[in-house]
């Protein structure tokens, strides 16, 4: 394994802008995604690598293996990154031996330590972090470059024992619809990993329950100085609307096992507001009961402003894997054998969020979620441990050697 090699892997892809966009009805949602596809398919086709890229993008590949009667694994990764924060034009900073000093950005901000801890994690190792203007995009270039390297590994190394190996290189995760269109034909293991986590040592199989919904207030308007009676204001029904959710039932006031709903765009004018929100909740019952709360707030919102037309859309995007990964316990166990052979400390956790292993677990296909070294995703304080990312490629290597034991 050569550090120099996955640092230069992961910088590459970086800088390829492949930000997913919510707002698109193509697949993939943004046509740059495809970018990076096509660049791993030339990186593949010079290692010699047979693979299938489907009609939409979604590229899977399969290492035959040399050992009978072992479970095939799986290992993903997306290629698209978050919406949320500008993913174009990155340049990384790379703090070689960090020992704990405030970052600058390229404007004269200040990625403090004091605020942000967990850099103090990471003393005499290698980060990476933004100069503040864009996501760094370690989410998840970090997981396409730590398997782009476990495939050379095994190019490499071919005399090793190992079951068969499958790979598949994902789309718009962040968007929530990143296996819905992915066929697994070519994709067929007993179980697998996202390699899509935190930081060292993550190991989650538990996810969120998730929702969006969407809701539209119509209104009246009509000029200011003869409104009486008359203008129906739909900032002030959104506004009214949000007052009345409980106000530390947002991600800011929750950890754990804690669920929220989440503001995520307010849209709109005198006529007409659009609220997008997002529900998420570990356990089913709560989210279902968010859900109904939801939906009854709107129902009295209309009873109240009978002269308002609102409307709305819920659609349920993802659920909880646990029990499905639980059946597949193999997977677990594998997983926390190979890290402590690493010197890794397992912290099993939920994710606050979802993988596409969310989907993949519904489909028969058990997928735990393994770390990577990042932390902060989705803004320009995103910051990775290369030495992280390192021990992540080994921890998944060592999967496949255990596996074939």
């Amino acid at each position: 394994m050569n550090k120099q090699a996955l640092l230069d892997r992961f910088l590459t892809y970086i800088k390829i802008n492949t930000q997913s966009d919510p707002h698109s009805n193509t697949i993939p949602s943004s046509p740059h995604e495809l970018t990076l596809i096509k660049l791993l398919e030339k990186q593949l086709d010079e290692m010699k690598v047979t693979y299938n890229t489907d009609k939409y993008g979604y590229l899977s590949l399969k290492i035959p293996g040399n050992v009978a009667d072992v479970p095939s694994i799986g290992f993903l990764a997306h290629v698209d990154t978050a919406p949320d924060y500008n993913g174009a034009d990155v340049n990384p900073q790379i703090f070689d031996n960090y020992q704990g000093q405030d970052i600058f950005f390229s404007n004269g901000e200040v990625f403090s330590a004091k605020k942000f801890k967990e850099l103090n994690n990471y003393l005499n190792k290698t980060i990476i972090t933004t100069d503040g203007t864009s996501l760094l995009g370690g989410d998840d270039k970090a997981g396409v470059a730590i398997i782009m390297e476990l495939i050379k590994y095994f190019k490499e190394h071919e005399e090793l024992k190992h079951g068969d190996i499958y790979v598949a290189f994902t789309l718009d995760e962040e968007i929530g619809t990143g296996v819905d269109n992915f066929d697994l034909a070519y994709f067929k293991p007993d179980f697998a990993y996202t390699i899509d986590g935190g930081e060292i040592g993550e190991l989650n199989y538990e996810t969120f329950n998730a929702a969006s919904l969407d809701i539209i207030f119509n209104g009246l308007n009509v000029h200011p100085g003869s409104a009486k009676n008359k203008m129906i204001n739909t900032m002030e029904l959104a506004h009214e609307f949000h007052a009345a959710l409980p106000k530390y039932d947002k991600p800011e006031y929750t950890d754990n096992y804690e669920g929220f709903n989440m503001l995520m765009t307010i849209n709109g004018n005198v006529e007409k507001t659009t609220l997008n929100y997002i529900i998420r909740d570990h356990s089913s019952e709560l989210f279902n009961y968010r859900k109904e709360y939801l939906i009854a707030l709107i129902e009295n919102m209309r009873l109240k402003y009978p002269e308002s037309t609102i409307t709305y859309v819920l659609n349920d995007q993802y659920y909880n894997m646990k029990e499905q990964v639980l059946a597949k316990k193999e997977a677990l166990d594998l997983a926390k054998t190979a890290m402590k052979l690493n010197d890794v400390m397992p912290l099993v956790r939920p994710i606050r969020g979802g993988t596409d292993g969310s989907k993949l677990s519904f489909r028969n296909i058990p997928c735990p979620n393994l770390f990577t070294g990042g932390h902060n995703f989705h803004g320009k304080y995103e910051f990775i441990c290369l030495d992280s990312m390192l021990k992540a490629l080994a921890v998944s290597i060592t999967i496949i050697k255990e596996n074939a034991k």
